[in-house]
This record gives C-alpha cells, sequence and structure tokens, in this order.
C-alpha cells in the first residue's frame, strides 16, 4: 500500500463514520515504518515514508483512539537463514513453508520468534507512537509445531512427547493441549507487560484465545473475530459469539469485527459483501452488545459500493449510541455451553456432531423469540447464575462433580433445569460415570445402551386420565404422534412422572407393505418433568437439539418451545407475536431499557449471503419493567417515530408496523 493509496481519504471516511478508534497495519511479517530492529522486514515500497506514523497522527488529531496490528504468523527467506529455530516444524520434521504465499515460512508461535523478536517489534512501536494498545491476529500458532523448542519445552512441562494424533483420548494430546494454554497465556502476559511499561493505560489485544475463562478473566476489552457468514453458518452466529464471550467478560467493552467482504474457504479478501448481508449481520451483532468494527484488507479501493452502507449503519448507532451502551442484559434464561466437552466427549457413534446439540438448541430459542444468554460450564458460581431462573443444557456431558453440585445448588435456590441426552453422563476428563452426575435432578438413571441410529421411530403425544394435554404439548394437541430423534439413551426412572410424550419403537421403512408399527405404544417415556418446589426440571433422554438442527423438523421446534416455556414457569420479560424469524434481545442501560429485533427472515437465512433484506409485518412486543421502574416515553429507533403503545402498571406494549433489517424500541424510564 504505502505509495499506492490515499491515506487522507480513509481519515476522512474515519471522520464521516464517526470512528472512535482506528486500529492499522503497524508490523510483524511487513512493517508499515522506518523500523530499526533487524529482520523486521520493511515493506518494499515504504521508501523514506511512514505511512503508518501518518494515519496515527491523522486519527489523533480527530480525537481517537489508535491500536496498531501486528501479524507474526511468517516471516522472510533471511530470517528463516539467520536463525531456522523460529520456524514452525510439521510432524516429519521438516521446516514449513506458507501454505499460500511461497516466499514465506510459517513462524513457531510458542518458541523465540515470539517471545523476543515480536516482543522487541511490540516495544519498538510503542516507544514511537505512544498506542492506545497493540492487536495480533494469526499470534497463536497453526498446528501443532515438532521444533526443537516445542519438543523440549512441551518435555519440560508434562514428560511426553509432542502428540502425534489429535485424538481426544491421547494423554498426551490433552497435556499438549494444557501446555498451550499456559504457553499462550505466558506470551500475552510477556507483551501486556512490555506494552504497560511504556505505558500504562495501554493493553495488549490478542485476536482470539483458546480458553473463554482466561479471556474473560484477563481482557480489559475484547474483539472477537468473527467477520462474515460461509456455508451454512446461520446469520444468528453474530450474535452467538458475542454472547459466548460475553458469559466470561460480563459487561467489559466487546468490539465485533465484521468484513466488508466475503468470508469464504477461498478468500476472496478484495471482494464485497451484498449490503442485505451486512446489514443483517452488523445488526445481530449490535442486538448482542457488539460494537461494531469494520476491516478491510488493502488501503486501496477497488469496489466502493461498501462505503455507504457502513457509514449508514456507524451513522445510526452513533446517533442512538446512548441507548446501545448497555449495563446488563435483561433475560432471565441461559443455555450453558461447554468448552471441556468440546474437548474431550466423543469416539462412540452417537457422540459424532456434537456440536448439532448447542446448534439445535441455540435455534430453537431464536424461532421461540426467547431473549437469552449463554452461561460457560465453568462459570456456574452463584454469582454468574443470580439472574437467570432458567439454565439449558443441550448434552453438556462432560461436568464435574463441583460442577455439578452448582447446579444442584441453583436448583435449591429455585432455578430450573432443561438438559437432554447424556448431560452429566461423563466427568470433567470425558470418563463415563456409573450414573449421571445429575441423576437426584433428572430423576433417573442411565442405562448402558444407546440406542440409534433409529429409523422411522415416533414419539406418541397423549393427555392424561382426566383427558387433559401438559403444557408441552400446546399446538400438538391433533398430533397422535411426531418424529423421534436419532439417538435415544436408555434410562429407568426413579420417581413419578407424567407421561405426555411416550417411545414407538422402529419399524421397518421398507417394502411399502411392512410399514407399521409392531408396538403402537409403550409406556417408556421420552420426556421426564417434574417439579421441586420453586424448580422445574425438564430431561430428554434424546437428541432432539442436534436432530432439530440436522432435520429442522417443526414439531420438535414447537416442543422445546413448550418444555422452555412451563421450566421457566414465570412471565416473560419479552414477548413478540408476529410473523417471521427474529433474534429478540432485551437490555437495561442507566435510564432506559431496550428490546433489539433482528429480521432473520429470508430465504437466505440458512444459506448466505442475503440478496435483499425481506421486511416483516406488524409484531406485537410486550415488555415487562423491572420492579420499581416507570415508563416515560417509548420511540422506535430505527423507524425513527413514536409507535402505538400503552403503559399500564409494570407492562409496556408496543405495535412494531414493520422490521427490515434491525428494528429498537427504547423505553425512557422515569428518572
Amino acid at each position: 500500500d504505502p505509495g499506492r493509496f490515499d491515506p487522507d481519504f480513509w481519515l476522512d471516511y474515519f471522520k464521516r463514520v464517526h470512528a472512535d478508534a482506528a486500529c492499522l497495519s503497524a508490523g510483524g511479517i511487513v512493517a508499515y515504518y522506518p523500523t530499526e530492529i533487524p529482520l523486521h522486514h520493511r515493506s518494499t515500497w515504504l521508501g523514506d515514508s511512514d505511512p503508518f506514523g501518518y494515519l496515527v497522527q491523522g486519527c489523533r488529531n480527530m480525537g481517537m483512539a489508535v491500536i496498531g496490528r501486528t501479524d507474526p504468523h511468517a516471516t522472510w527467506d533471511d530470517a528463516q537463514q539467520s536463525h531456522p529455530d523460529w520456524i514452525a516444524v510439521d510432524v516429519q520434521g521438516r521446516p514449513r513453508r506458507h501454505w499460500s504465499n511461497p516466499q514465506l515460512w510459517v513462524t513457531c508461535a510458542m518458541g523465540p520468534y515470539n517471545f523476543e523478536f515480536m516482543t522487541a517489534v511490540h516495544q519498538e512501536i510503542m516507544e514511537r507512537y505512544g498506542l492506545d494498545g497493540i492487536f495480533s491476529n494469526r499470534w497463536a500458532g497453526h498446528g501443532t509445531c515438532y521444533c526443537e523448542h516445542c519438543v523440549r519445552n512441551f518435555k519440560k512441562f508434562c514428560g511426553l512427547d509432542l502428540p502425534r494424533t489429535s485424538r481426544r483420548d491421547d494423554p498426551a494430546y490433552r497435556q499438549y493441549n494444557q501446555w498451550r494454554v499456559e504457553r499462550l497465556r505466558e506470551l500475552w502476559f510477556l507483551w501486556d507487560r512490555t506494552i504497560r511499561a511504556i505505558k500504562p493505560e495501554a493493553r495488549y489485544i490478542p485476536n482470539g484465545f483458546p480458553d473463554n475463562v482466561v479471556t474473560g478473566k484477563l481482557s480489559d476489552i475484547f474483539f472477537t473475530d468473527h467477520q462474515g457468514r460461509s456455508g451454512v453458518i446461520p446469520p444468528w452466529s453474530n450474535g452467538k459469539r458475542a454472547k459466548e464471550l460475553r458469559a466470561t467478560m460480563g459487561m467489559k467493552p466487546l468490539g465485533g469485527i465484521f468484513s466488508v467482504g466475503l468470508e469464504e474457504a477461498w478468500r476472496w479478501k478484495d471482494s464485497v459483501q451484498s449490503e442485505a448481508e451486512l446489514r443483517v449481520w452488523v445488526a445481530d451483532g449490535i442486538a448482542n452488545n457488539m460494537r461494531p468494527w469494520f476491516t478491510k484488507f488493502s488501503g486501496v479501493i477497488y469496489d466502493r459500493r461498501w462505503l455507504d452502507v457502513v457509514e449508514r449503519i456507524y451513522a445510526w448507532h452513533h446517533r442512538w449510541e446512548r441507548y446501545l451502551r448497555n449495563t446488563a442484559p435483561s433475560a432471565r434464561l441461559a443455555m450453558v455451553y461447554s468448552e471441556q466437552t468440546e474437548r474431550y466427549y466423543g469416539g462412540q457413534r452417537w457422540q459424532e456432531r456434537s456440536g448439532g446439540h448447542e446448534l439445535g438448541m441455540y435455534h430453537a430459542l431464536i424461532e421461540a423469540r426467547v431473549p437469552f444468554e449463554m452461561v460457560n460450564d465453568r462459570l456456574l458460581d452463584a454469582e454468574h447464575l443470580a439472574p437467570f431462573k432458567l439454565l439449558i443444557l443441550p448434552n453438556i456431558a462432560a461436568l464435574s462433580d463441583a460442577q455439578c453440585e452448582q447446579l444442584r445448588q441453583f436448583v435449591h435456590r429455585g432455578g430450573s433445569l432443561l438438559a437432554t441426552f447424556e448431560t452429566s453422563l461423563y466427568d470433567e476428563q470425558g470418563a463415563r460415570r456409573k450414573d449421571f452426575g445429575l441423576a437426584d435432578l433428572l430423576g433417573v438413571t442411565a442405562g448402558e445402551r444407546v440406542e440409534g441410529p433409529m429409523r422411522n421411530s415416533y414419539l406418541r403425544l397423549a393427555a392424561d386420565a382426566a383427558g387433559q394435554f401438559h403444557p408441552v404439548l400446546d399446538g400438538l394437541h391433533d398430533a397422535y404422534r411426531i418424529i423421534n430423534g436419532i439417538w435415544r439413551l436408555e434410562v429407568k426412572p426413579q420417581a413419578r412422572f407424567p407421561s405426555p410424550v411416550t417411545l414407538i419403537p422402529s419399524y421397518p421403512d421398507l417394502p411399502m407393505e411392512h410399514v407399521y408399527p409392531r408396538v403402537p405404544e409403550t409406556d417408556t417415556r421420552e420426556l421426564y418433568l417434574r417439579e421441586m418446589g420453586a424448580s422445574r426440571i425438564a430431561y430428554i433422554p434424546w437428541d432432539i437439539d442436534r436432530t432439530f438442527w440436522e432435520i429442522m423438523n417443526a414439531d420438535h421446534g414447537r416442543l422445546l418451545k413448550n418444555i422452555i416455556r412451563w421450566a421457566t414457569n414465570e412471565d416473560p420479560v419479552v414477548q413478540v407475536t408476529g410473523r417471521g424469524v427474529l433474534d429478540v434481545t432485551a437490555w437495561r442501560q442507566k435510564q432506559s431499557l431496550t428490546v433489539h429485533l433482528v429480521n432473520l427472515t429470508n430465504p437466505m437465512m440458512m444459506k448466505g449471503p442475503f440478496r435483499e433484506l425481506i421486511p416483516i409485518d406488524r409484531q406485537e412486543v410486550r415488555i415487562r419493567l423491572p420492579e420499581g421502574a416507570k415508563a416515560q416515553s417509548v420511540r422506535l429507533l430505527v423507524a425513527d417515530a413514536i409507535p402505538e403503545h400503552q403503559i399500564a402498571d409494570r407492562i409496556v406494549s408496543v405495535v412494531v408496523p414493520s422490521v427490515l433489517d434491525h428494528e429498537v424500541i427504547a423505553v425512557d424510564l422515569s428518572a
């Protein structure tokens, strides 16, 4: 870029979008300033210029914060020849050439290239420019490195050789995961100390870390690098990433990095995404408390279509910023996610594609229009769970005894649980227990057999002896039966349960003349519901969430919605009635409340990008105010209008005439 782009254009654009900060490429693979560090490769077109310094000063003149971006993941031939031990080594012992640019070598993230060379680079940048922080991407390595430093340091850590496989039951692989977290945390601390020694209020900000709990504890601010959709990622994925980080960071500031281009495997980095796709992706991030950060590869612009789109997004955000500085979410439901289940659960056929449990439950909550948060399974203490009435555990299989006790205490305090499939059947290291760790709460004991993959199995839906249908069957009264899942765990009840949902076993699906149930009904429950004081417990012994993600069966979505409503057992904070698929979030600010409605209704919802935004019509929104709060006024922030509304006691009822991509209901509260 030096000499080929117009820095004043960018400074003017930063001003037009009311940018509070800029993150500018500084050094690492390429230095965009006149570095004096040996082997720190200056841009070929740098000459005697300092484009980085020019942009830094221009941003400072507008009162902006400035973060320097560094990239330590690759280096050049001269560095490789001078320091071959800086280069990553593959499992065959060969130094790694860069997979995309054969001019470069892949560096080892765990060795002296990062700990010594890049520390010096960060020190030089801070001393010259006094930045507000340094942000590094691709800093944490690309696969296991077998260089001399990694071999020696890993051996010292645990006495083992580096793993040659990524099997979850491999002791060396498990130790490697722990060592990698510790080594990267050590590097994070080193760079942070180096920066703070020069400017105490500045910070080192890593792009991603392999442990969300550590991220939340150590970060004062963080940026999530989930730049856009690819494949079959749904648009709510941006908000999901925000929820995962907020579960460990709380309300610390969180930036959502989004690309103005496509994010596909073929890496068209000078592309431009459709306006509709950009707007929905960013809206879902903002609705989930992320501050927008657009990213653009190259200072040269080949396609200008994104400029006005981003400017309008930022102008709206700037105008209504007082309603976007959230102090706390209002949600009373939370879905637990488990990094230890992700690491240690697996190896059996029914445990494949286990991420589908989380994704299916998340999508069911979206379709249910329920404001909800996420909770990290290592933060199940009373303080973190205090805001919630219901915790949802989508096959959170690996839980320690201590974690099970924390959930037990949550129920004793009046909280409710919804759990599926093998939740708590394994300890924190992935070893199978003799029984559920939460058996006393679920009211069932686990059998040895997991049945499946089931073909042509069904669920019998029935009224009770008095002819009354359980609330979990609302909207399904006319369905004698609905489809079952794909895998089910055999369990035995240890308490009395109602029987609204029972098993119809598999029977042949061919030939046509043999397609009839051999056992029309059983008394085997496929849903276990119990009440314990103020708490309600729902346990589903089959993979309803994963099956919902794979099949998207409407009956499963409705059943989950009904179970969630029954288990919550309180007046909802927000209730939205109308057509379409909406991501609904609810927030508190210092003197206001907001409800975000992000319209995901689109034929391209599950496979982007959106071609156009398709508006949905009238939505009736009912908002329950906190105890003691009084509504003063109501406004729609996207339509910029005062809607039809009523305020009665603690209920604000609002009519939203339509939603194109995003609407925000703002309720000002009396002082």
